[in-house]
């Protein structure tokens, strides 16, 4: 029987590759709402193991049971509507690993994340979701870039360059540089000395980076696309 505990265990004490192996041999329907609930677990392992599984598992749904992979998806947006009664903490980073990893989903709902960034759309206003929806664009448009075209996501990324938490920033650059938004050139110059420090998710491994060495990579990146 697969319990919450269980399940912790596993996303605290293996690497992802083995995290990975075991949560496709649990049954959808008995882990979803538990790998939810260790989005906001205070272990930051047990978290973002937590993004990568639920990625995982609703992608692998998704070959299968289309409809039920959707459904954790708008159960994931539901978290973030503030009808909901709760704060969806690690709903952005979950959403964006499953379009990461399912091309599918990617093109139903990638327009789902530049609309949390649009003060006329569904706006998250709290430094905490900013950071997941930082790190989930950034993801996306690591894998599958093309499903921000003509939705404005340039423009509407650039003002997080001037956040007043060093995460944000620091995610909004990877993202800028990882798209090659070229009008973004002046403010990450500003940014390249910004000595502010966080831990950096990427398939399994955190790695604590600087702002200002994110924004230096992106504006390589700009500087080198031809």
């Amino acid at each position: 029987m697969v319990g919450r505990e269980s399940i912790i265990t596993c996303l605290s004490a293996k690497p992802l590759e083995a995290v990975l192996a075991e949560v496709l041999q649990w049954p959808p329907r008995r882990v979803i709402s538990p790998l939810i609930s260790c989005l906001f677990h205070g272990d930051e392992k047990v978290r973002w193991h937590a993004v990568s599984a639920l990625g995982a598992i609703t992608a692998t749904l998704a070959e299968n049971n289309l409809e039920a992979a959707r459904t954790i998806v708008r159960r994931l947006m539901w978290s973030l509507n503030s009808e909901s009664g709760g704060i969806g903490w690690g709903a952005p980073e979950a959403l964006a690993e499953i379009m990461a990893i399912h091309g599918g989903m990617a093109e139903e709902y990638g327009h789902i994340l530049v609309a949390y960034m649009r003060p006329d759309g569904c706006y998250l206003d709290l430094p905490a979701l900013q950071r997941g929806l930082m790190w989930g664009l950034g993801r996306l448009a690591g894998t599958r870039p093309y499903v921000f075209r003509g939705l404005g996501v340039s423009v509407y990324l650039q003002p997080y360059l001037d956040s007043g938490d060093p995460e944000v920033r620091g995610l909004a650059a990877r993202a800028i540089g990882l798209l090659k938004v070229s009008e973004a050139k002046e403010r990450l110059e500003a940014l390249k000395e910004d000595p502010a420090a966080f831990h950096l998710y990427n398939q399994g491994v955190l790695t604590p980076v600087a702002v200002g060495s994110l924004a230096g990579a992106a504006l390589k990146q700009i500087l080198n696309d031809p």
